[in-house]
């Protein structure tokens, strides 16, 4: 239940603010069809989730119980240093031919690839060794970030403190990698 809480906390904690949610604004504002944007949401997270999920399973046995911990305090301290990092609009997709579900799903596949949430499930399940929590709570946290903004468009971020809620998630995270590996490394 660890890997289930933690990935699905820290990919929406991850995707506040972040490029993805950027891009499903443009999206969504530019199709007018929330629906399949939100389908197209569920498809790229849950893709990207399992593919981690996949990746930490096949990793996790190769490694020492130190090095699983090490492991995932860095995707914890990638994750927090990218919350400080400046965001910029992505490419709005403008010039693809295809329609609201697969320009959505294929446009987060594709930015969310080797991004600190992905990341960060790849650590979780390498750790833990439970793929299938890590993937649905992963998926989920991305899904719980990214849905709000296809329903309530930039009122969303009116109303939010985006960047105190990067910067304030960014310390905790930052905080929480470090302690993880100076236990992982006996320092601690």
């Amino acid at each position: 239940m660890d890997a289930l809480l933690l990935a699905l906390l820290g990919c929406l904690l991850g995707e506040i603010g972040d490029k993805s949610q950027l891009l499903v604004l443009a999206l969504a504002a530019r199709y007018q069809r929330n629906g399949a944007v939100i389908a197209g949401i569920v498809a790229a997270a849950i893709a990207n989730a399992a593919i981690s999920a996949t990746a930490g399973a096949w990793i996790g046995p190769m490694l020492g119980a130190d090095a699983r911990l090490l492991f995932l305090s860095l995707s914890v301290l990638f994750l927090g240093i990218g919350l400080f990092w400046p965001v910029t609009s992505p490419d709005p997709l403008a010039n693809w031919p295809t329609g609201a579900f697969v320009t959505t799903m294929l446009g987060l596949f594709i930015l969310g690839f080797g991004d600190g949430p992905q990341f960060l499930i790849l650590g979780i399940t390498t750790h833990s060794g439970n793929p299938v929590l890590a993937a649905v709570g992963g998926a989920i946290g991305v899904i719980a970030a990214s849905v709000p903004v296809v329903l309530l468009r930039d009122r969303l971020f009116a109303v939010l403190p985006i960047r105190a809620i990067r910067l304030g998630g960014g310390m905790l995270l930052l905080i929480a990698g470090g302690i993880m590996a100076l236990s992982a490394l006996a320092l601690l």
